[in-house]
């Protein structure tokens, strides 16, 4: 027999799942936003409602995995370069956010409710508190980068890290009968500890796991692992878990490119589960009820709320105003920080359970919180259709934005064992908007059938990578004299831009570095060619360093490899070292500046040739250096690049490594 609220897990799992599946369905023509139908959804299923569930431990725990995954893609989904250029906008709108609901919410509270300056601080720092509960709508649109919505997650970290601080000291009065600074203090250091153990850690432990495992689960598992790891660790010293997964994300950033599998896996179950998981459970905690009871709680949810969004608007106005921002980055931000969940939650529970907050106000603060929830997602989705649709506009109007004028690759592959990595690096190297499928060759000149099995695995390891990716890929076996003859033939026939190989590895004493079939191509076409041998995933480099001779920017493909070489930087967030003479310097700088490509770009200056030696010592194993060389009679060819092949053979054997000859007239 059936008795309600469901007891199975199956059955409870089962109304889960159809709540989400068929929610979208019910809530879309009513145009309510899928955050806020899930939310509603759970007001109707949940012990407020039809009592069809009860708020068990599943929705305990789901719901804490919920909002650290939110926290966590919003930090791993940040471009590091617009982090680092908006830190400072986003700790001055942190410090309004956080300061002009406090100095209301204090004064306000104080008066409105009658209640004592400790409840009124509390009360406030629940104001000043907010959850980015409409970020999957950022990410939906893709303005996880755009400047209103970076500066509203930094601004986020901030104003949460100090309500909790605020929160912990209103219990400590409240316990103790005064400030405890000891206490911040010893938080303090343990913060410091913790960001630098984590921030060390985390990238290392990274590099060495995805160096020596490939699969897309066990990665995905491994990064999971390390989200609860820093928010159990925050737990510890005292701070808040969403913290953790926040910071979490922010070290973990560059070692999950944007358009890797990776991120593609940890969006899919996020978005699928954890995330409607968790505004369910938040939906469960309102009793929508309690407003009927009397005017008593429908006041001070009146309040409550008018407080919390009005201070809220007013700090994402002068800010905006301040940063020169329009009305939909102003609606953006405002959107981003009005919603309320987690701690705002943790502050009512622990207000109460102190008995700080009478029934009636603790209930005004449940309301407080669907009301700023809805009015948080709504307001984001309409700023983010705004602000998507602007920058759709701004695209279609630049000339460099045709299709055709993009990267058409060729992409050579032989080893399954390698085909990944070299795909993978030609990938990162493509613009992201570019719709130009890339194309895998694997070419043999014999009827050998182990090689060629091992060709089409190769071009099936090829295959799963672009797919992971969401780029189109066409594959070819092409039969030929040689590899030199198939490779530069179908180069012709997909009018490639470029050609991408594999750096050849020595067989023999007697054998080059480049070997013979790759000196062979040098002639036999005037191609863009990389040769590309990493030991480590590509996406997993800190540091790129590039090596550029004199006078190469007189080639004719010299802008052509600085637009790879930054979109690959942009794309695995690495800064880009340029070993550069003073002059080429200039035109590197130039490029990447006018192409807006978001990447840091250093420069250290090279008189001669023996400044390259000197400084190629600083090469770690974690970085891949990038050396530009030039085809013999070009005017960038010198007789120090004669000599580079033995170079490289000598001194970077065990080095990730990239030789990029540009293309020629």
């Amino acid at each position: 027999m059936i008795t309600f609220p469901l007891q199975q897990p199956v059955a409870i799992f089962l109304v889960v799942l159809l709540v989400i599946l068929l929610g979208p369905l019910v809530f879309r023509p009513l145009k309510i936003p899928s955050i806020v139908g899930m939310i509603i959804a759970g007001i109707v299923i949940g012990p407020y409602g039809l009592n069809l569930l009860e708020r068990d431990t599943s929705f305990k725990i789901f719901g804490e995995v919920g909002i650290l995954y939110i926290m966590f893609l919003a930090a791993v989904e940040i471009d590091m370069f617009h982090l680092r250029k908006s830190s400072k906008k986003g700790l001055i709108f942190g410090l309004l956010s956080f300061s002009l609901p406090m100095a209301a919410g204090i004064f306000g509270s104080h008066y409105a409710f009658g209640v004592g300056w400790t409840t009124a601080v509390l009360i406030a720092s629940m104001y000043a508190s907010h959850t980015l509960i409409s970020y999957p709508v950022v990410s939906k649109f893709g303005l996880s980068n755009v400047p209103a919505a970076v500066i509203a997650v930094f601004g986020t970290i901030v104003a949460v890290l100090l309500s909790l601080l605020t929160l912990a000291q209103v219990v400590s009065v409240k316990i103790n009968g005064g400030f405890d600074m000891a206490e911040l203090w010893k938080l303090g250091i343990l913060m410091v500890i913790y960001m630098f153990v984590v921030g060390y850690s985390f990238p290392w432990l990274t590099r060495r796991v995805f160096g020596h495992n490939n699969d897309p689960i066990t990665q995905y598992i491994f990064i999971l692992a390390l989200v609860f790891v820093a928010s159990l660790l925050a737990k510890i010293i005292g701070l808040e878990a969403i913290l953790g997964a926040f910071y979490a994300g922010l070290v973990l950033n560059p070692m999950i490119p944007g358009r890797s599998g990776l991120m593609k896996n940890i969006k899919f179950v996020g978005n699928a589960i954890f995330i409607p998981y968790f505004l369910i459970g938040v939906g469960m905690l309102i009793n929508v009820g309690v407003i009927f009871k009397g005017w008593g709680v429908a006041w001070i949810a009146l309040n409550m709320t008018g407080v919390a969004l009005s201070t809220k608007w007013l700090a994402a106005f002068i800010a905006s105003r301040f940063f020169g921002l329009d009305g939909a980055d102003r609606r953006l931000m405002f959107g981003l920080t009005s919603g309320k969940a987690a701690a705002t939650i943790a502050a009512t529970m622990i207000g109460f359970q102190y008995g700080l907050l009478t029934e009636d106000i603790m209930n005004g603060a449940v309301v407080m919180i669907l009301i700023c929830c809805i009015v948080s997602t709504v307001i984001t989705e309409r700023a983010g259709k705004q602000i998507r649709m602007r920058i759709t506009a701004e695209e279609l109007s630049h000339d460099e934005l045709v299709p055709g004028e993009y990267a058409r690759q060729v992409v050579a592959v032989a080893n399954p064992v390698t085909s990944e990595g070299i795909m993978r690096l030609a990938l990162f190297m493509r613009a992201p908007e570019n719709k130009n499928h890339i194309t895998a060759l694997f070419v043999r000149s014999n009827d050998d059938s182990r090689i060629a099995q091992m060709g089409r695995n190769a071009l099936q390891s090829a295959v799963s990578v672009a797919d992971g990716m969401d780029v189109e890929i066409k594959t070819i076996e092409r039969f030929d004299l040689n590899v030199v003859s198939g490779l530069t033939n179908v180069g012709h026939e997909e009018r490639a831009t470029e050609l991408v190989i594999g750096l050849h590895r020595k067989s023999n004493v007697v054998d080059t570095f480049y070997g013979a079939m790759i000196e062979q191509l040098l002639k036999a076409t005037n191609k863009m060619i990389l040769m590309s041998r990493c030991f480590i995933p590509v996406d997993t480099v800190s540091r790129i360093i590039v090596a550029v001779p004199e006078k190469a920017e007189f080639e004719t493909g010299f802008k052509l490899w600085v637009m790879r070489v930054a979109n690959l930087g942009a794309q695995v967030a690495a800064r880009l070292v340029f070993i550069a003479y003073p002059a080429t310097a200039e035109f590197i700088r130039n490029v990447i500046n006018e192409g807006g490509f978001e990447v840091r770009h250093d420069y250290r200056t090279m008189d001669t040739w023996d400044d390259f030696i000197l400084l190629s010592s600083e090469v770690e194993e974690d970085d891949l250096l990038i050396v530009v060389a030039a085809r013999k009679g070009s005017i960038s060819y010198s007789s120090d690049l004669e000599s580079l092949p033995v170079f490289l053979g000598r001194h970077f054997t065990r080095h990730n490594l990239l030789v990029i000859y540009p293309r020629q007239y």
